[in-house]
């Protein structure tokens, strides 16, 4: 079922004639020197009788394939929308009406051609979505039907585990050991005993701070080790827990570790983003500065809040959404004065439609027990607060501070009669799931927490059925998927970003061949200053135009749009072209991914 061969792009013999092959009268549109306002009508009139003749019932095409013309038809008059092109800046029918007009397809202009063409060749019914594989049914009945539909979701299910299983976890027994083998190298290096390694202040204590502190424990790339350099030197935070360095692989092949080492150590590209954009002004993206009534509070919805106590971490993930005011790893300075955070609680008593709080930061178990208990004690002092949620990478990277006491102090807060405590994590990959974090897991879930997960969706957990291991192995864990949020548009981290029609994709095709109590998560995108919006949903976004670079471009509609007036998002997205020729570099065969085109 997969590829593993480094073949020729299967995008190069697409030229601009292929879409006069598919739309002769719109490619002569496109083509014609008449005024683009008379061309633009024109269009509107040929994509709307194309449109009507989809409704007629003589018209002949399978279900699939009419339903996916209409939604590409759509699609279409959006791009060639006059308002849309004031909205998003730019014009796909300005752009396409030049490239058709070129006799040969420029290389810059490929993203944005190859994706048109795709979905014009979905609004004329050859998308090719329509499998042709599965049994016959429509002359069999009762127990026969019922065993031939068996036996094709048995190969259904075969071929889904065979992606699966191609994901090595953490708990795999070859990975134990490899583990094992790391640890006492860090260990004999650190000059370490099992009980130090099982301390989380000694961990914290041995935080790697820069290229240096990581020689003879791992082996780096020579852009590794300018970009850790380059990081460290311009004072970004940098940081890795020695348990999380213990589940890289030495070798820097990133044949398994690959989400791992993405997680903590940046790309040189990532490196000059986040310099250039300190040159800009505010690295602050999600707005929070626009969202915070008080200092540590920041407020987007009507019935919850976040809380911050410490602004810091055990260790830095590189394309935090905090970036901006996080100093450095366990900074001194991270933790809040005593008189913020009793005027931040103070805002909560005074806001009695709050009723769920989220502790977060940086990474609040990171404070003290007894920092900790003070706070969950003033917390659960407020009779309005109803739920607690931490927020917490700890079980991942650091699952050993998760202590007896820590444990039963957050049982002892975790009252259903008056509130509930749960803790939110951040598990990428199932590389990451390991049997530390598993044990972490089963005992907080022994004092009645429920543990839930927040996925980012990355180049480097996006390839197919990637995402689904990890549903399924959390799940087995004890860990409810909660969120998968599409990476956001900040321009440092467009080496990790992937396509929204990526995550729909994965969405409509991958999880939903899984039960339905591993697949809880919904695919959000973060708009700044307003909040999460639910990717699945098409009246909370549009996507309006595509960019000369190819770049979806999309108009993201307030969650509150039902509520109150509110401004629209417009957001350009990676190429999706990009994307996939980035996957066949990692030896992904992107007929795979074909009908990634078709996800608005």
């Amino acid at each position: 079922m997969r590829s593993s061969r480094r073949g020729v792009s299967i995008f190069e013999s697409i030229y601009a004639d292929h879409l006069r092959k598919l739309d002769p009268d719109m490619f002569e549109l496109l083509s014609s020197e008449d005024d683009l306002e008379d061309v633009r009508g024109r269009l509107f009139d040929h994509l709307s009788r194309l449109e009507f003749s989809y409704h007629s019932p003589s018209w002949q095409i399978d279900a699939l394939e009419r339903v996916n013309a209409l939604y590409c038809i759509q699609v279409l008059k959006n791009l060639i929308s006059a308002r849309n092109e004031r909205a998003s800046g730019c014009s796909t029918l300005a752009e396409m009406a030049r490239i058709v007009k070129d006799e040969e397809l420029r290389e810059q202009d490929r993203a944005l051609f190859i994706d048109f063409y795709h979905i014009v060749k979905g609004a004329v019914g050859q998308s090719g979505l329509t499998s042709r594989e599965g049994p016959d049914l429509s002359n069999t009945f009762g127990r026969e039907a019922a065993r031939k539909r068996s036996d094709f979701l048995d190969i259904m299910s075969e071929r889904c585990y065979e992606w699966i299983n191609s994901y090595p976890t953490g708990i795999d027994a070859d990975v134990v050991r490899r583990r094992a083998e790391n640890r006492k190298r860090i260990m004999d290096a650190l000059g370490a005993s099992d009980d130090d390694w099982n301390d989380y202040r000694w961990q914290l204590r041995h935080v790697r701070r820069k290229v240096d502190d990581l020689d003879g424990l791992i082996e780096l790339t020579a852009d590794e080790r300018e970009a850790i350099d380059q990081a460290t030197s311009n004072r970004m935070p940098f940081g890795i827990t020695p348990y999380y360095l213990s589940l890289m692989d030495f070798e820097p092949h990133r044949k398994f570790d690959h989400a791992v080492r993405a997680q903590v150590i940046p790309p040189l590209s990532y490196v000059k983003g986040i310099l250039e954009a300190r040159e800009k002004g505010s690295l602050d993206f999600m707005r929070e500065g626009d969202t915070s009534p008080v200092d540590l509070v920041t407020r987007r919805y009507p019935m919850i809040a976040i809380l911050k106590p410490y602004n810091s971490c055990a260790q830095i993930c590189v394309y935090c959404q905090r970036n901006w005011e996080i100093d450095d790893v366990l900074s001194p300075s991270a933790l809040a004065s005593e008189n913020k955070v009793r005027e931040a609680l103070k805002w909560f008593e005074e806001h009695p439609m709050v009723t769920e709080i989220l502790i977060t930061g940086g990474d609040p178990l990171l404070l003290s027990d007894d920092k900790l208990m003070r706070l969950l004690k003033r917390v659960a002092g407020i009779e309005h607060i109803k739920r607690v949620r931490f927020g917490s990478r700890l079980p991942v990277v650091l699952p050993m501070r998760f202590t007896e006491p820590m444990i039963e102090m957050l049982g002892e807060y975790n009252d259903p009669s008056k509130r509930e405590l749960c803790l939110v994590t951040h598990f990428e990959h199932p590389y990451e799931v390991t049997p530390e974090a598993m044990e972490c897991v089963r005992r907080v879930r022994r004092d009645g927490l429920s543990v839930y997960n927040q996925q980012v969706f990355t180049m480097e957990n996006s390839r197919r059925f990637e995402t689904v291991a990890l549903r399924l192995l959390l799940k087995q864990i004890g860990v409810d998927p909660y969120y998968t949020f599409n990476t956001k548009g900040k321009e440092e981290t467009e080496w990790y970003r992937v396509p929204i029609a990526r995550i729909l994709q994965e969405r409509k095709e991958e999880s939903r061949m899984i039960p339905g109590l591993a697949r809880t998560d919904v695919p959000v995108f973060n708009i700044p200053a307003l909040g999460k919006n639910n990717l699945t949903n098409w009246q909370n976004h549009d996507l309006i135009m595509i960019s000369p670079r190819g770049e979806r471009i999309y108009e993201f509609h307030p969650w509150e749009k039902n509520i109150v007036s509110a401004p629209t998002y417009v957001y350009r997205d990676v190429p999706i072209l990009s994307y996939l020729e980035r996957l066949q570099e990692r030896s992904e065969d992107p007929a795979a991914y074909s009908s990634i085109w078709y996800y608005f």
